[in-house]
C-alpha cells in the first residue's frame, strides 16, 4: 500500500479492529492493505491493532515500517502463544466505542464492514459473520475430514452458546465495552477461544447477530486438522467447565430465551426489509474484494 498524506491531528477512534498474527509477514502487507483501504473509504475514526503472537519472522517489522496514513496502525506484543491469548490482549489495549477483530488473511470479505456498523450503532453488542448462514457466499476447500470435524465441533459449542450458527469464523465485532469486559474473563488461549468469548456474552444476557458474508478459503492457515483437533475438542470440555459452572449462579448458559414481538432470539434473528444486514446480503453476489470472480454458495 503506498502511503498517505497524514491529515493531522486524529479524531478519536470509533472501531478498532484487532488482527492477530503469528509468522505472517508473507500474508500481512496484503491483508493490512485491504483492511486500511476499507476503513479509509468508510471514512470513520479506525485503527487496527495487529498483535504480534511471540513471532519469529518479520512480522513486528512491518507494522513499525507500516506507512503512517488516515488509518492508525499499531502493534501489541503478545508473548504467550495462541489465538485466544492474541486477541485477548489486542482486545483489552482497545478503548473505542466499537471494536472487533478479523484474521490476517482477510478471508471474510470486508464489505460486510458495511453493515456491521449501523448495526452496533443501533445498539447490538455483537455482531458476526457466519458462513452457515443460508445467504452466505462460501468457497471451500477443506477436506472431508475437516468438514466432519467442524460438524462434530459445532453440536458440542452450542451446548454452550446456543444457536449460534458459526461461532469459528474470524470476522467478530462488538460493542467496545461489552467485549472487554467478557474479554478479560477470557482463559481459553487455542482456537477454541471464539466459543468462550460467545459464552461469556450469553451469560450475561447479551444478544449476539449473526450476518451472511462471503468467505474463501485462504490457503496458509495456522491450523491443523492433524496437530490440533484433539486440542480444539478438550478446550471445548475446559470452557463448559469454566463458563458452565458461572452461568450456574445466575442466568443459565443453556436458558433459550422467549422470542419477544420485537425481537427474536439473537442468535436467529433476521433482519427487516431495508436493514443494513438485508441490503449488505443482496450484495454479497459482487465481485469479491480481491477481483476474483464470485464463487458459489454452500454451507460452511
Amino acid at each position: 500500500m503506498s502511503p498517505r498524506p497524514d491529515s493531522g491531528a486524529r479524531a478519536e477512534t470509533v472501531l478498532e479492529v484487532v488482527v492477530p498474527a503469528y509468522n505472517e509477514e508473507g500474508r500481512l502487507p496484503r491483508g493490512l492493505a485491504l483492511l486500511c483501504d476499507k476503513l479509509a473509504g468508510m471514512q470513520i475514526p479506525a485503527s487496527v491493532v495487529v498483535v504480534d503472537n511471540a513471532s519469529t519472522d518479520g512480522t513486528s517489522r512491518i507494522v513499525r515500517e507500516w506507512p503512517r496514513g488516515p488509518v492508525e496502525v499499531r502493534l501489541v506484543s503478545c508473548e504467550r502463544r495462541g489465538k485466544g491469548a492474541a486477541v485477548r490482549a489486542g482486545l483489552m489495549t482497545t478503548t473505542a466505542p466499537f471494536v472487533g477483530f478479523c484474521d490476517v488473511d482477510m478471508a471474510t470479505d470486508l464489505s460486510a464492514l458495511d453493515a456491521v456498523l449501523p448495526m452496533l450503532a443501533a445498539g447490538c453488542p455483537a455482531v458476526i459473520g457466519s458462513r452457515a448462514d443460508r445467504r452466505s457466499v462460501v468457497e471451500v476447500r477443506h477436506s472431508r475430514f475437516r468438514r466432519v470435524g467442524a460438524r462434530v465441533f459445532r453440536a458440542m459449542a452450542r451446548v454452550l452458546v446456543g444457536p449460534i450458527g458459526d461461532t469459528q469464523c474470524g470476522f467478530k465485532f462488538f460493542a467496545g465495552p461489552r467485549v472487554r469486559e467478557a474479554a478479560a474473563d477470557l482463559r481459553e488461549t487455542g482456537f477454541a477461544f471464539d466459543v468462550e468469548l460467545l459464552a461469556r456474552m450469553r451469560a450475561k444476557d447479551l444478544p449476539v447477530v449473526e450476518i451472511p458474508v462471503r468467505w474463501r478459503d485462504v490457503a496458509g492457515s495456522t491450523f491443523s486438522v492433524s496437530r490440533h483437533s484433539l486440542g480444539v475438542f478438550s478446550q471445548l470440555f475446559m470452557i463448559f467447565a469454566r463458563v458452565g459452572l458461572a452461568g450456574r449462579g445466575g442466568r443459565s448458559l443453556w436458558r433459550v430465551r422467549p422470542a419477544h414481538p420485537a425481537t427474536a432470539h439473537p442468535a436467529t434473528a433476521r433482519p427487516a426489509t431495508g436493514h443494513p444486514a438485508t441490503a449488505h446480503s443482496a450484495a454479497l453476489q459482487a465481485s469479491p474484494q480481491d477481483g476474483s470472480a464470485p464463487v458459489s454458495s454452500s454451507a460452511a
